[in-house]
């Protein structure tokens, strides 16, 4: 198989590339991606050797189009994805998120290329904390945010080019993804390496929220399970039963830490703060055989916090410029 994986030296996307080419020597991978400030192509470095790497961007039709054209399957990790970021300018995100799925549909229409677009539990809106519903692949859509309405956009552009132009497409919608090289601006990396500074973790208002956190290993299996065998046109979503409140993870990271249980700062909370995500997974599950592997989420966490102790060198040279940013929006706040 020739794959084209986009937005590859992302979080998601570079442990997909790094399964693969651990996993499924066969396939020939090739990674698109901007290199925007969420791209990171020390990610990669030590996969380089056995995949093709291009910089270049989703919405250069000329590019995709020659991309697209010699490769047998897509799946389309980039996007820009940070709410905190949709707030301050959501242009970028309509950018991206919207154009440029809109210019990979376009080429693996063409050439007709299979499909499978990367998507979040965030397009359902979020839950009240004392419900016991879980989304599922037909609630409907209510996204709160620009980050979330762009994913929503782009998830109906897909599926109106299946129906109308007969792509052969999958969507997923995952839940709340940890573990290596996520970005520091992310909740749990940052306060990972906050704790491995010395710091205070952050915690959002009185930290109440509630993610559905699964580990990204799981994601990328459950997402070649779907690549693989899933149903052309249908939508999966994918989660661990991992729901958490952001107090809780911070509660955990400091026990793991060894450091008490009130050494953490409430700052803020962020407008339009999602109250509770929780996936069902039923479907995937009973169709196509998926389970999570990392089904104990403090031993993932655990596993987090020594990987980010291990490498430093790869979250050092953005810590200090992540904080800046968040120090501004928590004063402002």
């Amino acid at each position: 198989m020739r794959l084209l994986v986009t937005g590859g030296a992302g979080f998601i996307g570079a442990n997909f590339v790094h399964r693969t080419v651990a996993e499924r020597p066969d396939v020939q991978v090739t990674v698109l991606d901007a290199l925007t400030y969420a791209g990171n192509r020390a990610s990669l470095a030590a996969a380089l050797d056995r995949i093709r790497f291009v910089h270049g961007n989703i919405t250069d039709p000329d590019l995709v189009d020659g991309l697209v054209r010699d490769t047998d399957a897509v799946v389309h990790f980039a996007a820009e994805s940070h709410n905190d970021n949709s707030l301050d300018d959501p242009w970028p995100f309509v950018h991206t998120n919207v154009v440029g799925t809109y210019t990979l549909l376009d080429a693996v229409r063409r050439h007709d290329v299979r499909y499978h677009h990367i998507s979040t539990d965030e397009v359902y809106g979020d839950l009240e904390l004392d419900d016991p519903a879980r989304f599922t692949e037909d609630t409907a859509y209510n996204p709160s945010s620009p980050y979330s309405s762009t994913k929503a956009s782009s998830d109906l552009l897909v599926r109106a080019w299946v129906r109308s132009f007969g792509v052969r497409a999958t969507i997923s919608n995952c839940s709340n993804n940890y573990g290596p090289y996520q970005h520091v601006e992310k909740f749990i990396p940052r306060q990972i390496t906050n704790l491995l500074d010395g710091g205070r973790p952050k915690l959002y208002g009185e930290g109440r929220n509630v993610r559905d956190w699964i580990h990204v290993d799981d994601h990328n299996r459950a997402v070649w399970d779907v690549l693989e065998r899933g149903r052309i046109g249908q939508t999966y979503l994918i989660g661990a039963d991992g729901e958490q409140d952001n107090r809780s993870v911070i509660a955990a990271l400091l026990d793991i830490f060894g450091r008490a249980p009130d050494e953490f700062d409430h700052v803020p909370d962020r407008p339009g703060h999602d109250l509770r995500y929780a996936i069902d997974s039923t479907l995937l599950r009973t169709e196509l055989g998926w389970q999570p592997r990392y089904r104990d989420f403090r031993a993932g966490l655990e596993a987090t916090v020594e990987w980010y102790r291990a490498n430093e060198a790869w979250w050092r040279p953005r810590k200090a410029a992540t904080e800046a940013a968040y120090a501004r929006t928590e004063q402002s706040g």
